[in-house]
């Protein structure tokens, strides 16, 4: 698939520039910005069934069958089964030289395969995606400040722009500095936490590139879209999970969730409050904020 042309008009879609619609393009994309968000921060059961044919369905990306799937309450619950697995610091090592010998980890192949689709998805954008290289506005080449929404288009931001900070960047403070590095720094006081990708709060991604083709604002080839549809539905049945060769271990959603809005920023940020979370088998850890 190759990439389309880019526009002079930098990251200002080409539907927003003749229709004089950004407004009301925004106030769809914050419709779909908080549906994400409301499975990042789902506290139904997870449905395992379909959870478990989209990690199939990834792990065939990466020419792996069907792993065994063991579903735990909590990430407490799942250490004793990670015991081993790479972190995250040990798959830097393998795009680093000298590499280590003998067979990357399966962590790193899904890294790379993520990376790719991503790629693929923002190079099927119909603008100059700020999620591919930083835009700048002006000869000074200084960053697009970040405003209130509607003030910032009637001053000039590009909508694409404006989108990326309000539904990627918004989405990754709430579900990243707001949820998941909490606890994974919580759960890392009796050491070093093996890679994990977070099902649900994966959503940050999953949800841009979903608003950008409910826009019009992309169009995703057959295998990209069916490959984002996976992610997408996982991001909407399960929690964290860890994969393996042999098994892939799958977190529940938990219990109950509490969420506190972050003051004084843009696009509506939420964070975890201090004990905010508590899984199903009443794990609830206190969070340093």
């Amino acid at each position: 698939m190759s990439a389309p042309a880019r526009r002079n008009d930098a990251a200002m879609p080409a539907q927003a520039v003749y229709s004089n619609n950004v407004r009301d393009l925004w106030q769809q994309a914050v419709g779909i910005r908080q549906e994400w968000l409301g499975h990042a921060l789902s506290t139904e059961p997870a449905d395992k069934s379909t959870a478990e044919g989209c990690l199939t369905a990834i792990y065939a990306r990466m020419k792996r069958p069907r792993p065994r799937f063991e579903w735990v309450e909590s990430p407490d619950k799942a250490r004793s089964l990670i015991t081993g697995w790479p972190t995250l610091d040990q798959l830097y090592e393998w795009i680093r030289d000298p590499r280590p010998r003998g067979t990357p980890p399966l962590a790193s192949d899904l890294a790379m395969v993520t990376s790719q689709l991503r790629g693929a998805l923002s190079a099927s954008v119909t603008h100059a995606d700020p999620e591919l290289s930083p835009i700048r506005a002006g000869k000074t080449k200084e960053p697009w400040p970040e405003l209130a929404p509607l003030h910032a288009l009637d001053s000039g931001v590009p909508l694409g722009v404006v989108l990326h900070q309000g539904v990627r960047t918004a989405l990754h403070r709430s579900l990243a500095h707001g949820y998941y590095l909490p606890v994974r720094a919580a759960m890392a006081g009796s050491g070093p936490v093996p890679v994990c990708w977070y099902g649900q709060q994966d959503a940050s991604w999953v949800a841009y590139y979903d608003t950008l083709h409910r826009l019009g604002l992309a169009g995703y080839g057959p295998d990209e879209a069916e490959h984002l549809d996976a992610w997408a539905n996982l991001a909407r049945s399960c929690g964290w999970w860890w994969p393996g060769e042999d098994v892939c271990v799958v977190v529940d959603r938990p219990q109950e969730i509490r969420i506190e809005p972050v003051s004084a920023m843009v696009h509506e940020p939420v964070r975890l409050r201090p004990r905010g979370v508590r899984y199903r088998d009443g794990w609830q850890p206190l969070l340093k904020l």
